[in-house]
């Protein structure tokens, strides 16, 4: 046991010192000002554990991922909707719970190895097992519950933020660390818990969360690492006076429904698997490009026409057509063309999708699912590929008097991103006369 400790504060001490120093930091501020001022018990904080382990998403992953478990550690400052200043998306929600959150995730244990394998093409085994490295997520959370008393209180949450992680791809010591090939990396979560308000003001929070951290295609290796687990966490929540034993059941309020065209422009970039496949398993050993972790960053551009009906607050969905421009295609056309493989490449692509968005104040989560209706992009876009695409992001509304959004989203195929893009949207309502639908 103390030679399990020594190697535990040897190896992930630095870790625990910074989250303590924030941890000590945040409660101590929460303190004082909770002797100032009675609009803190709208605060809380959280500090929590937990334990995970990688999903292994496929069976080309399941040949190389080895060690699987990770622990966490976390702290959050949570802001609690009070019911007599609350905006009407705040009653709508149930009096939902936003917080700041940070997470620090101990993956040591997360280990890979390539054994032989003629699958791996030139790609040559190497005697050590390469390691993913600790990450800090930061984040916001969203928390809706769906379930209270004056006892107890169960949510679903979403979260999205930025991650980073310490340790990468490297070619000469971390050659099949193939989960994550940069240090910045995007960060999503789901989550759904269960508190216990032991006494006044402090509860038990329990739960099963899944979390992503990806680069969204902004580099290579970028299969990406998902993990889940549960977790637990002592809550200090001055704010739940306010709504225990409230009902769920939002008052009526009532909204008019909105039908609206939204138009969308998107400028984005990626790397390119078939940059990675080349130099990952067609190069030979010696060579400068084997298995480099250097990629060229590729330009993408989109247009979105979409047809909305915004039927609740919460909530808007539609149908739209989506245009790809991806200039690109010409270096696809030139790797396989040296491989041997003659196929159709276009740098266009057009596709129809499904839409749908979940409002909060200003901001909102854009989803959608949509299938190619023209896309030729080589013979490995056929392999690698489905005929269906996804999308998800995140809008903002601006304020003043023209409607603009500004947002970002990562596009995938079967989860795998694509590429990452910002983008510029302006609806159109087709409403004789429209409402405000941000307070």
């Amino acid at each position: 046991m103390p030679n399990l400790l020594k190697y535990f504060c040897a190896e992930h001490g630095g870790w625990i010192a910074t989250l303590a120093t924030v941890v000590a930091g945040v409660l101590f501020s929460i303190d004082a000002k909770a002797q100032q001022s009675d609009s803190i018990k709208r605060w809380g904080v959280a500090v929590g554990a937990g334990m995970g382990k990688i999903l292994v998403v496929d069976k080309y992953q399941e040949k190389w991922q080895k060690g699987k478990n990770n622990y966490s550690f976390d702290v959050a400052l949570e802001h609690r909707a009070a019911p007599k200043d609350s905006s009407l998306f705040d009653f709508d929600y149930g009096l939902p719970v936003v917080g700041a959150r940070m997470k620090v995730a101990l993956n040591h244990n997360v280990t890979m190895h390539r054994n032989e394998d003629p699958h791996w093409g030139m790609a040559q085994p190497v005697d050590y097992y390469s390691r993913m490295g600790n990450t800090v997520a930061l984040y916001g959370s969203f928390a809706r519950p769906f379930f209270r008393n004056r006892t107890f209180e169960a949510d679903a949450a979403l979260s999205a933020g930025i991650g980073f992680c310490n340790t990468i791809y490297d070619k000469e010591n971390n050659v099949d660390n193939e989960l994550i090939g940069t240090h910045f990396l995007v960060y999503f979560g789901l989550g759904t818990h269960l508190t216990w308000r032991f006494i006044k003001d402090w509860g038990i929070r329990a739960g099963l969360e899944y979390w992503h951290l990806s680069n969204g295609a902004l580099g290579r290796p970028n299969k990406g690492a998902n993990f889940a687990g549960p977790v637990v966490s002592l809550t200090y929540m001055p704010h739940f006076e306010q709504v225990r034993g409230r009902p769920l059941k939002r008052l009526y309020h009532p909204f008019k429904r909105q039908v609206y065209l939204d138009f969308t422009l998107g400028v984005g970039a990626k790397t390119l698997y078939e940059e990675w496949d080349k130099t990952q398993f067609k190069t030979p050993m010696g060579e400068e490009d084997y298995r480099t972790g250097d990629f060229k960053l590729y330009m993408a551009y989109s247009a979105q026409t979409d047809l909305m009906c915004r039927y609740d607050r919460k909530w808007a969905s539609g149908i739209g057509f989506d245009l790809f421009y991806g200039g690109y295609a010409s270096t696809v056309e030139k790797i396989e063309k040296e491989r041997g493989v003659e196929a159709k490449h276009n740098p266009w692509s057009i596709g129809i999708a499904v839409k749908h968005q979940a409002f909060y104040k200003r901001i909102s989560l854009a989803m959608s699912i949509g299938w190619y209706l023209y896309r030729e992009m080589g013979d490995n876009a056929k392999v690698m590929e489905k005929r269906y695409y996804e999308r998800i992001g995140i809008k903002y509304s601006l304020p003043g008097k023209l409607p603009f959004t500004v947002g970002a989203s990562v596009k995938a195929h079967f989860t795998k991103a694509d590429l990452t893009e910002i983008h510029l949207s302006m609806p159109l309502s087709l409403n004789a006369k429209t409402t405000n639908t941000t307070n």
